[in-house]
């Protein structure tokens, strides 16, 4: 990293082992880390002695600095010759506003640098036994967010092509909204026993899985207790929990042979 630069870096979904190097190597080098909420405080502790740590959560529902004050704190780091990281969690141009925070960093004319990281839609679910593709499931995958930038439902998703086009969808920050989200799908023809899956702290030792299905989401999320954010994940990948769940395996735990019955089944993982 140089002075008066800026890594626009991608954490992963929380396990460290999923830094890439150039992430780890950029939190040897870096004299500031701008860092998210969703960002593992394990992978923090990789910063090189003497940086200083700035927060930048951004959580829905909660106070918190606007996107344009984050931006701009970027340009005005770099403007002090410091070597500047921009950690977040996941991959930065996967619903991670890195495409914005870079786009003002060239009005600025900036140096800056990006490294993708492993996103939670495809990683998180592959801690919890789901794959986001199989040949015998899917051939096409939708990755949509649940609330724009208002806080609300997206309307420019076009959930009946969303509904009829994707075999798999994914959807971040949808938890909040999950009950208008399932009625869509399923008004757009959706089937209402299609299994779906929602896994908070991803990749971590407290994750949690909750498998149930779509005309069920709202009612067991709601029972369940679990707390956004959340990944989610609606089709018949799901159904290749109880082979894949290969964390509840190695923590010796029974697998559930029927995870779509008439309940819902919430299983806490651990690596």
């Amino acid at each position: 990293m140089r002075p008066g630069e800026v890594w626009l870096v991608g954490a992963g979904p929380g396990d460290p082992g999923l830094l890439t190097l150039h992430a780890a190597n950029a939190l040897s080098q870096a004299d500031v880390i701008v860092h998210d909420a969703l960002v593992n405080a394990d992978c923090l502790k990789l910063a090189r002695t003497g940086a200083a740590l700035e927060y930048a959560g951004k959580r829905g529902g909660k106070p918190s600095a606007k996107q344009r004050d984050i931006s701009l704190r970027l340009v005005e780091l770099a403007r002090e010759g410091k070597r500047v990281l921009r950690l977040k969690g996941g991959d930065p141009f996967v619903f991670g506003r890195g495409g914005e925070e870079a786009l003002t960093l060239v009005e600025h004319k900036v140096p800056f640098r990006v490294v993708p990281g492993i996103t939670a839609g495809i990683g998180g679910l592959a801690y919890a036994g789901i794959p986001a593709t199989h040949r015998d499931t899917n051939h096409t995958v939708t990755f949509l967010t649940g609330y724009d930038s208002s806080g609300v439902v997206p309307d420019r998703i076009d959930w009946d092509g969303v509904a009829r086009g994707s075999q798999v969808i994914i959807m971040y920050m949808a938890m909040k909204h999950i009950s208008a989200i399932t009625s869509s799908l399923m008004a757009a023809g959706r089937d209402a026993d299609e299994p779906m899956a929602f896994v908070t702290d991803a990749s971590t030792q407290s994750q949690h899985v909750l498998e149930t299905t779509l005309s069920r989401a709202a009612q067991d999320v709601a029972s369940s207790g679990l707390q956004p954010p959340a990944i989610v994940v609606v089709g018949q990948v799901v159904r290749l929990r109880p082979a894949l769940d290969w964390m509840g395996a190695a923590a010796g735990r029974v697998l559930t042979a029927d995870p779509l019955g008439n309940r819902a089944n919430a299983q806490k993982d651990s690596a």
